[in-house]
This record gives structure tokens, C-alpha cells and sequence, in this order.
């Protein structure tokens, strides 16, 4: 089982590093559009005057009625907090037509309202074009460059030996918990193993979690042939599958409703409580009466009540002429699809509130850390080994390959993200294609820490990146208050905990690098190590470089 374990992790293991550093920041993608769009002003919480409900809503369905009569559907959204997109939600209305002949949605619309009077809010300002956090988040698993399906596969594949790598590791280790409890620092090999051990089981759930629930993200992909002997495996096969699977209705033209829409909001705030409704839906399934569907909202950044069913929060369903109640619709897909739904919202964290979030954004840096230290810990290996076996000159292409990645990855990669952050700064805000140039400048900067690992000795390239990443994260902020005025002190007057806690979270992490860099440049290049075997390898990685040069390499 140990060779399964090493070589399981060691062949997927910089995947696995870009997905984990990647995917952590998704818990907080909201936040980070947020920050990546200065533009936007900051919201102002106002709810609906209980007592002006029936007015403002009936300037609302006033408004969709002279822009959409006959629409498939209308929408409005009440001021409340969400948890997807994360934040305070305004008085909106949203509808959309119905599709033309061999269209799937017809054309839609939205505007904003007053919530005190109902009345048409101005256009918000134009933000700048960004990737924004949802671009970071889906790189982890599409990796950008590559074709989607193409990328959703090499993911699975690298996931896939994850489980294995994980479960084969806590069979291989019989006395895991007793050595979760031990380190023994500046000991070499044996240190790196403590801390690979310690960290691998210290969010052991977390890691089972996180890829088991990857890997049912997209079954369907994974696994296509019960559903492709049933239906084909073509593409009109497959949307008749999903509209079977999520029981979609096809919908007709509909009309203002005739029931009173606010006594139905009070209605339902009595059984959920004040300001618990998200939003009231007007739609009409092709033969059948128009309904009226109300939507609960969550329960704040506290959570969602409680419930991992995310996506499938409680409604109430009304007759929209007559206003009477309607039996309650089970959820589309049984309890198979409530299991895969429960699983994808444990693997995206939505439903957490602000220190459930945190926790899993720690979890992931765990999991970065736990990659980390056991693609160092094989190098490790090899280097002892030739140590031990007198062969201190010589280097093994496959371990100075190894070497390498491990530094572009593991260094190189934290700087390429703060790169991303750089860019969306100072890229001229009016350039073509800007979001697109966000990725170019992170993958530039990637490549151009590959470079570097290549020509620099090892160890004087581990400490370099370390110090290039903390520096590249500690500007973030310095470059957000140059080029806005949402710097960190204005932020922290306003009470805009996203654009403070963005600019402090940077500066942690430059804080967490630089202690790294220290860490290394002492142990490595000072060689202030208490165990002789590390002295030797930095004297051997500190040393290479003019041997390489002697040779003419």
C-alpha cells in the first residue's frame, strides 16, 4: 500500500496542488468580484416599509406588465441576504419571453427599484471587466487552456488517484493518530513526514469530502453509460434525460396575476418569519392555471437554517387568480437527486456562513500543505538516498525534474495568483478582452517561476519565490490603494468588511510566505540545521549550480 500511496500522489500531485490553491479561494469567489469591481458602490441594506408592501409591489408587477405583458415569467426579487450570489440583494424585477421557435429561453430583462417607493432606480455604473472570483473557482477545474471536456477528465482522473492516495495512506500508516501528535523538527526526512502525516489527518474528513463529492460533481461524465443505454448519448438525448431528471415544465405566456401579491409575502413572512422571502415568481406551465411561487430566503451569513439542500430552498405555492394555498410539489429527482444535491453543496460550501467558510477555506490550504510536503518528502528520499549510496555529485534527471515542479508549484504558482490580482488593477480598464488578459498575466507569471527554478539553484529558488510571494500579496493592497479609493483605512471607516477583509487576507499571506522564506533561507542556505544530513543537502543543492556551470550546462 505505500508504494500505491506515493506514487498515486507523487503522479498527479501538481494538478492536485493547482486545483487546491485554485479552488480554496472559491468559498470566498463572491467577495473576490466584489473586490476585482471597485466601480460598484457599496450596497445600502433598506427592506420594504411593511406598511408601503402593497404599493411598492404593485409598482413592481405595474412596471413587468408595461415592459413584459405576455412573458414567460416574471420575477421580484425582495431586498433580503443571499448566500448565492453572496450579499445583500435589492428591489429587483426580472422577466423573460418566450422563446422564439428552436430556442431554448427567449430574451430576458431586469431593472432595479426603489424599495421605499417602487419607483425605476437609476443604471448602476459599468464595472470593469473581470474574471473576478468565479473565473479563479472554475480554473480548478477547468484549467483554462485546455477544452472543457478535455479538462473535467484529466481532473477526474487526478481526483480519482486523490481517493486513492488517501484511502491507501491511512491503511498504509497503522499508527496515524499516534503520530498526528508527533513532529520533530529540524530532523530531515523525519520532519517531513510528521508534517505530512500531521496535516494529512488533521482534515481527513475534510480531503475524503472534498474528493469523493469532486468526483460526483459531474457522474454523468464520469460515468455515462447508464444514461446513454437508456437515452443515446447524443446531445438531444441527453436534454431529454435532464428534463426528465429535474421534471421541467415548458412554459406559456402569462398575464397579471389577480391576487392581492403582498397579502401572499405577509402570508408567508408569518410562517418563515419577517424578511424571509427572497423573491416572488409569476409563471404559468403550458396547460395549467398561472401560479405564484414564494421563495424563502436564508437565514443571513449565519447559514441556510440549517439545511445542506441549497439549491431547493422552501416555496409556497399560490393559485394566482384566486390566491389560494397549493399542495406543496415534492423536489424534482427523488431522493438520488437530493443525495447528489446534498453532495455538491458539501463540496461548494454555499450554504456556510462567514466562519464555516473560513474553515473550509483553512481546509484547503491543509490540503495544499499536505501535497506539499509529500512531493518534498519523495524528493527528500531520493536526495538521502544518494547521499547514503556516495553519489552526492551526481543528479538523477527524474529527482531534478521533480525538484523543479515541486518549486515552480508549490512557490511559483502563489505568486502567479497575486499576479492575477496585479492585472486587474493595472490593465487599462477599457483594454479588449480584458478578463482574458487576467488569466494571460497569471499564467505568464506561472511560466516565468518555471524559468526561474530551471536557472537558479534549488534552494536559493525555493527562497527567492517565498520572498517573490510574500512581496506579490503584500502589494495587492498597496496597488488597490494607488489605483482606487477603496484602500484598506477607507474600507475599515466604511464597515466594508469584503474590500477590508480582501486587502488583510493579502497581507496574511504575504506574512505566512515570508515566514516560510525565513524558515527555508535558515535551514537550507544557512544550513542552521540540528540534523548533519540537512547540512549536506544544502551544501549539495547550493552547490550544483557552479558544477552545472563548470560542465558548461
Amino acid at each position: 500500500m505505500a508504494w500505491l500511496h506515493t506514487w498515486t500522489g507523487l503522479v498527479v500531485g501538481w494538478v492536485l496542488f493547482f486545483v487546491f490553491a485554485t479552488g480554496t479561494p472559491g468559498y470566498f469567489q463572491y467577495d473576490i468580484t466584489r473586490w476585482m469591481q471597485p466601480e460598484r458602490p457599496q450596497v445600502q441594506r433598506v427592506q420594504i416599509p411593511e406598511a408601503d408592501r402593497a404599493l411598492v409591489l404593485g409598482r413592481a408587477l405595474d412596471r413587468l406588465d408595461q415592459l413584459a405583458p405576455t412573458a414567460n415569467g416574471w420575477r421580484i426579487t425582495l431586498p433580503h441576504e443571499s448566500l448565492s450570489p453572496r450579499g445583500w440583494q435589492e428591489l429587483s424585477i426580472r422577466w423573460e419571453d418566450v422563446p422564439r421557435p428552436g430556442h431554448e429561453r427567449g430574451a430576458s430583462g431586469s431593472e432595479r427599484l426603489d424599495p421605499l417607493t417602487g419607483a425605476l432606480q437609476p443604471g448602476e455604473v459599468q464595472p470593469r471587466a473581470t474574471a473576478g472570483g468565479l473565473g479563479l473557482y472554475r480554473m480548478h477545474y477547468m484549467l483554462h487552456y485546455l477544452p472543457y471536456d478535455w479538462a473535467i477528465r484529466l481532473v477526474g482522473v487526478c481526483t480519482m488517484l486523490m481517493l486513492l492516495a488517501i484511502i491507501s495512506g491511512v491503511i498504509a500508516h497503522k499508527r496515524i493518530f499516534k503520530d498526528f501528535f508527533t513532529f520533530r523538527p529540524g530532523k530531515g526526512q523525519r520532519s517531513w513526514l510528521d508534517a505530512h502525516n500531521a496535516l494529512s489527518v488533521m482534515a481527513l474528513p475534510f480531503f475524503l469530502m472534498i474528493t469523493y463529492s469532486g468526483l460526483v460533481f459531474f457522474l454523468f461524465t464520469y460515468m455515462p453509460a447508464g444514461r446513454d443505454v437508456q437515452y443515446g448519448s447524443h446531445q438531444a438525448a441527453n436534454k431529454v434525460f435532464y428534463d426528465e431528471l429535474l421534471e421541467r415544465h415548458a412554459h406559456a405566456p402569462m398575464t397579471r396575476p389577480k391576487a392581492d401579491v403582498a397579502a401572499l409575502v405577509s402570508q408567508a413572512e408569518d410562517a418563515w418569519g419577517k424578511g424571509r422571502v427572497a423573491s416572488v415568481s409569476i409563471e404559468r406551465h403550458e396547460g395549467g392555471a398561472a401560479e405564484i411561487v414564494v421563495t424563502q430566503a436564508g437565514a443571513g451569513d449565519g447559514g441556510n437554517g440549517g439545511s445542506l439542500d441549497f439549491w431547493n430552498p422552501p416555496r409556497l405555492r399560490f393559485d394566482a387568480d384566486t390566491g389560494a394555498l397549493l399542495p406543496e410539489e415534492p423536489n424534482p429527482g427523488g431522493g438520488a437527486r437530493l443525495t447528489q444535491s446534498v453532495m455538491l453543496n458539501l463540496h461548494e460550501g454555499l450554504f456556510a456562513g462567514i466562519w464555516g467558510r473560513w474553515l473550509y477555506f483553512a481546509a484547503g490550504l491543509l490540503g495544499c500543505a499536505m501535497i506539499g510536503t509529500g512531493l518534498v518528502l519523495w524528493t527528500v528520499k531520493r536526495r538521502r538516498h544518494h547521499l547514503v549510496s556516495g553519489r552526492e555529485s551526481a543528479e538523477h534527471p527524474g529527482v531534478r525534474v521533480v525538484e523543479i515542479l515541486n518549486v515552480a508549484t508549490m512557490a511559483g504558482l502563489p505568486l502567479a495568483i497575486a499576479a492575477y490580482f496585479w492585472a486587474n488593477r493595472l490593465l487599462p480598464i477599457d483594454m479588449a478582452d480584458r478578463a482574458a488578459w487576467e488569466f494571460h498575466s497569471l499564467f505568464a507569471a506561472w511560466l516565468g517561476t518555471l524559468f526561474l527554478a530551471m536557472a537558479r539553484p534549488l534552494a536559493r529558488a525555493w527562497v527567492e519565490l517565498l520572498w517573490g510571494s510574500c512581496v506579490a500579496f503584500a502589494l495587492v493592497p498597496v496597488i488597490n490603494a494607488l489605483t482606487t479609493d477603496r484602500h484598506l483605512g477607507n474600507s475599515l471607516r466604511a464597515g466594508d468588511w469584503v474590500f477590508a477583509g480582501f486587502d488583510l487576507t493579502q497581507l496574511g499571506l504575504a506574512a505566512l510566505f515570508a515566514l516560510m522564506a525565513v524558515k527555508v533561507q535558515r535551514r537550507v542556505i544557512l544550513g542552521k540545521s540540528r540534523d548533519p544530513e540537512v547540512s549536506r543537502v544544502s551544501k549539495v543543492l547550493g552547490a550544483r549550480p557552479a558544477a552545472r556551470a563548470e560542465e558548461g550546462l
